[in-house]
């Protein structure tokens, strides 16, 4: 099975179909774990990494910065550098145990944020360097039902600038190659490339945000974006945090999974949704087809879609994960998904 690739934005470079997600290790995996699956995914044709600075998860001050050292180890022990597109990503907004609870997307942040991932990754530079989430808030993380834009346009306009001349200057300096959104809206989408079309700065390259069978929250308008204006989908959780394997239905918590260590409740855990992927299974099952891979082949097949970011905790789920991108989903099965998503619009 050969990888696919595709551009990243309008940057020239080509990046694998799926991108290995990195955020357990150092929580749900150890160190030892995380170098295996980076073998594993070289081996198999990944060339795109992505991680942050806020990782592992669930994050919290003991597990901050732990993923980048262990990609760091891999990277100082492997010689590989050359071999990765290696995205990480600055927080935004609310973490209490980062730069003393005063991180946000500005200047400041910025210049430590950037030097202490490139210490911990042993690295000169980082391929894609992504805000991890706006200052002013956003309706991802199930968020959208109550979510109301209130914030002072021309403030944030005037952030936007100094944020994208601050990395101009890391472009220039060679530690940063391109940069890109995570968990942004249509309007700043839009706000970061006009500015930097009107200012000659740095063009976002690529939006990371959270897109399933179950999370469909980028179309309509943010489907058009990614086409029009080359801003391709990086897709997280595209498993639903691996509630699509039907491994958390009912209440069910296995032991040592995602779900089961997290101190918060699970917001995505409604009726709706369990019942949404009931229905899926029931479409994989009518097909003969692996649920999670089914599940990833659709995401890895949306027109908009630069890259699915997969994240696996045991060398079994990864290997079906990343065999997702053989699967090619037949008209009827498209059906028969649409006819769900008509059913379960947005079941969390």
């Amino acid at each position: 099975m050969d990888m696919k690739y595709r551009k990243l934005g309008r940057t020239g470079i080509d990046v694998s179909l799926i991108c290995l997600g990195t955020m357990t290790w150092g929580k749900q995996n150890t160190e030892e774990e995380g170098h295996t699956q980076m073998d594993y995914a070289l081996e198999r044709g990944i060339n795109f990494f992505d991680t942050a600075e806020m990782y592992a998860v669930p994050p919290s001050a003991e597990t901050y910065g732990k993923t980048e050292e262990i990609i760091g180890t891999w990277l100082a022990a492997r010689k590989s550098r050359s071999r990765v597109i290696l995205a990480s990503k600055i927080v935004g907004p609310g973490t209490p145990w980062i730069r003393g609870g005063q991180a946000r997307i500005d200047r400041r942040n910025i210049l430590a944020a950037l030097e202490q991932s490139l210490k911990r990754l042993q690295t000169d530079y980082i391929d894609l360097y992504q805000l991890h989430w706006p200052n002013r808030g956003s309706y991802h993380f199930q968020q959208q039902w109550a979510y109301a834009p209130a914030f002072d346009a021309r403030a944030e306009e005037e952030n936007f600038l100094e944020v994208l001349e601050v990395l101009q200057g890391f472009i220039k300096a060679g530690k940063i190659r391109h940069i890109g959104l995570s968990n942004e809206t249509a309007w700043g989408t839009m706000k970061w490339l006009a500015l930097a079309e009107k200012h000659n700065l740095p063009r976002m390259a690529s939006i990371q945000n959270e897109y399933s069978l179950l999370c469909r929250l980028f179309e309509p308008d943010l489907h058009e974006i990614a086409m029009a204006e080359d801003v391709g989908l990086l897709a997280w959780s595209p498993l639903t945090r691996g509630m699509l394997s039907g491994k958390y239905l009912d209440g069910a918590r296995p032991p040592g999974a995602r779900l089961t260590i997290t101190p918060t409740p699970e917001r995505r855990d409604t009726p709706q949704c369990n019942a949404a992927i009931k229905a899926y299974m029931a479409v994989a099952d009518k097909h003969g087809l692996d649920m999670c891979q089914m599940a990833l082949a659709f995401v890895n097949e949306r027109p908009f879609t630069t890259a699915t970011i997969i994240g696996a905790t045991t060398m079994e789920q990864l290997r079906s994960n990343i065999d997702s991108v053989a699967l090619s989903l037949p008209p009827a099965v498209l059906e028969d998904i649409q006819a769900v998503r008509r059913n379960y619009p947005v079941p969390y």
